[in-house]
């Protein structure tokens, strides 16, 4: 029994110090929308590998909202004052599940934003995979 709160009050000190381990999955985003993630402690730093795939904004020191800005995958770090990590993940931005369409022609892609008709968007799709002799 003696060794039982000491080694409890060991693990309660360890989750404290990294409160971010829970939170560790990735995270897709659509293209054009947002998500909201609620930190676990004040940030003082945000991270952003490759800014022109996710932007982050700051509502305040807890709550954060991640954008898709670009597709692809990027990593996303939040550091609080003293350095320690608050949330850490890969932010996956995706095309739209609604509302959208792509047009093909030949090997250019055109994104369509679709509501009553369809207009093209000012984003220009995603290049698709090829083979190393350059054929789709």
């Amino acid at each position: 029994m003696r060794l039982l709160a000491p080694t409890l009050a060991a693990a309660l000190l360890a989750a404290a110090a990294f409160p971010a381990l829970a939170q560790n999955r990735g995270l897709d985003v659509e293209i054009d929308r947002a998500q909201r993630i609620q930190l676990r402690g004040a940030a003082s730093s945000v991270i952003v590998a490759n800014p022109a795939v996710a932007d982050v904004t700051m509502v305040d020191a807890s709550t954060l909202y991640v954008t898709g800005r670009g597709y692809g995958s990027t990593e996303v770090v939040v550091v609080d004052a003293i350095g320690r990590t608050l949330y850490h993940t890969v932010v996956t931005v995706t095309a739209p599940s609604a509302g959208h369409v792509r047009v093909w022609r030949g090997g250019t892609a055109t994104e369509m934003s679709c509501g009553a008709g369809c207009a093209p968007s000012q984003r220009q799709a995603p290049a698709p995979a090829s083979a190393p002799d350059g054929t789709p």
